[in-house]
C-alpha cells in the first residue's frame, strides 16, 4: 500500500459505521501483541473540550522535557494529524506500513463472530502500535465517541479527565444527561484518579457514582479546583488557578473564549495527579504555548476574522459568550455549514441572533451534511435579515469578506468539516 491507497482502504471501513463493544479491537490488539499495554496514558473523554484539553496537556508534558503522544479525531487539515509524537504527526509511509500489516488482520476479524472492525477501531489500533513503537513517555488519548464502548477504553491510564456533558450523538449515547454521562465515565478505571468539568448537576452526579464504584479518586472543576479570570482579549487569556495540590498566579493561554480557561485548568488538574512533580516553569510555558487549530482562531484582526469548531449545542453556547466579548461593538457576519445529524434547530436558534451583518449558509463536505436551503430557511425563523445560501466553502467566506469593512467581524462555524475548507480559504488568501 502506499499512503492514498491506506487512505482509501481505511475510509472504506466508514460505511460499517459504529457498531458498539470492545471485542473487536481487544481482538485486533491481541493479533498486535497488545501495543497498549506498555504506554502511559491519559484518558480524555467528553462532549466539548476534549482536544484543547488533550492540547494543554500535551504542552505542559513537553515543557517538562517529556516526548509526548498525542491521539485525537478528527482530524482538522490531513489524516496524519490524528496521531503525533514530539509534535510531529506520522508520516505518511508509516501509516501506509501500519495499514499494510493491519489489513489481513481486520480481514481475519470479519469472517469471525465478531464482525467487521470499524474504521475507528482501525485507526485506534494503528495509532497504539505506532505510539509503542516511537516509545514516547506520555501518551493524550482522546475518546472518539462517548468512552464506555469506545475503542480506546482497552487502555488504564494515570489518569482519567471528563470535560464537560453535553446532548450528542443521542441515538447512540441515549437521550438524556444522565445517560450520556453514564458513557462518558465508563472511562473510568478501579483506583485511578479521575478530573471532570463537568457543570451539570445531572452529570456530575453520574460521575460521582461511577468514580465511588470503582474507588476512583474524583476531582471536580468549579469545587475542587477553581480559577480566577484576570483578564482576556484577542491577545489570549489571563486567571488563577487554585487545587489542593497547588496555586498558580497570572497563567496565559492563548486560546480564546473562557472555556478554554477551564480546558486549561483541568489540563492542570490532571497534570498534578500525574506522579512525578508538577514543575512551576514548565506549566507556565507549556500552556502559553499550547495551540489547537480552529478553535476561536483569529486570522484578521482588522477586519476581525475567526473560525471555530462548535458543532454541538454547547460549544455554540460557548461560542456565544465568547463572540459577544471579542466582536464587541462590531457587526458580526456568519458563514455556517452543519451536519445533519446534529441538533440543527437549536443550534441555528443560538447562532443566528448573532449575526448582526449577515448570514451566509454553506455546505460541509460530508455525506452527513444538512442541506443548506433547509438551514436557511430555519435561520431565517431566527433573523429578520437575509440569509443567502453558498454550498461552496471557500465561495462563501470570501464573498463575506470582499464586502467587509474594519468595524465588522466575520466567524466561519458550524462543523469541523466546514472550518477545515473555509481554514484553507483563508490561508490562501491572508498568507499570500
Amino acid at each position: 500500500m502506499n499512503y492514498f491507497d491506506a487512505l482509501n482502504w481505511i475510509h472504506g471501513l466508514y460505511r460499517f459505521g459504529t457498531n458498539p463493544g470492545l471485542g473487536r479491537i481487544i481482538e485486533l490488539l491481541r493479533m498486535l501483541g497488545n501495543p497498549q499495554d506498555g504506554l502511559r496514558t491519559i484518558h480524555i473523554a467528553g462532549t466539548n473540550g476534549k482536544g484543547s484539553t488533550a492540547a494543554f496537556l500535551a504542552s505542559m508534558l513537553t515543557a517538562e522535557g517529556h516526548r509526548v503522544g498525542l491521539y485525537t479525531s478528527p482530524y482538522l487539515e490531513t489524516f496524519t494529524n490524528r496521531m503525533a509524537v514530539g509534535g510531529i504527526d506520522i508520516d505518511q509511509s508509516s501509516l501506509a506500513e501500519l495499514a499494510e500489516r493491519i489489513k489481513p488482520m481486520v480481514d481475519e476479524i470479519a469472517l469471525t463472530e465478531l464482525g467487521q472492525p470499524t474504521e475507528f477501531e482501525v485507526i485506534t489500533a494503528m495509532a497504539f502500535t505506532y505510539f509503542a513503537r516511537c516509545r514516547p513517555d506520555w501518551v493524550v488519548v482522546e475518546t472518539g465517541l462517548g468512552g464506555r464502548l469506545d475503542a480506546t477504553n482497552v487502555i488504564v491510564p494515570r489518569v482519567s479527565v471528563i470535560t464537560n456533558i453535553g446532548l450528542e450523538h443521542t441515538q447512540i449515547l441515549g437521550d438524556s444527561i444522565a445517560a450520556i454521562a453514564g458513557e462518558k465515565a465508563g472511562i473510568i478505571k478501579e483506583g485511578v484518579p479521575v478530573v471532570t468539568a463537568a457543570e451539570k448537576p445531572e452529570a456530575l452526579e453520574v460521575i460521582e457514582q461511577a468514580a465511588a464504584e470503582k474507588s476512583a479518586p474524583l476531582y471536580t472543576v468549579g469545587s475542587d479546583i477553581t480559577y480566577t479570570i484576570k483578564s482576556s482579549s484577542l491577545d489570549g487569556q489571563v486567571f488563577d488557578y487554585h487545587s489542593k495540590q497547588g496555586t498558580y498566579e497570572n497563567l496565559k493561554i492563548v486560546l480564546l473564549g473562557e472555556h478554554q480557561i477551564r480546558n486549561a485548568a483541568t489540563a492542570l488538574a490532571a497534570r498534578e495527579l500525574l506522579s512525578d512533580g508538577v514543575i512551576d516553569g514548565a506549566v507556565r510555558v507549556g500552556l502559553a504555548e499550547a495551540r489547537w487549530p480552529g478553535r476561536l482562531e483569529v486570522f484578521s484582526r482588522s477586519p476581525l476574522v475567526l473560525v471555530d469548531g462548535a458543532h454541538n449545542i454547547d460549544g455554540f453556547q460557548a461560542l456565544r459568550r465568547a463572540l459577544l466579548n471579542l466582536s464587541a461593538g462590531k457587526k458580526l457576519h456568519l458563514v455556517i455549514g452543519v451536519l445533519g445529524d446534529k441538533a440543527v434547530e437549536e443550534i441555528i436558534s443560538l447562532a443566528a441572533p448573532l449575526a448582526t451583518a449577515g448570514m451566509v449558509v454553506t455546505k460541509p463536505d460530508s455525506c452527513r451534511a444538512a442541506d443548506p436551503h433547509a438551514v436557511a430557511r430555519i435561520a431565517s425563523r431566527y433573523t429578520s435579515l437575509p440569509v443567502v445560501v453558498e454550498e461552496n466553502i471557500a465561495a462563501a467566506v470570501n464573498k463575506v469578506l470582499d464586502c467587509m469593512v474594519d468595524d465588522e467581524a466575520l466567524c466561519v462555524c458550524g462543523s469541523l468539516y466546514t472550518i477545515s475548507e473555509a481554514r484553507e480559504a483563508l490561508k490562501l488568501r491572508y498568507n499570500s
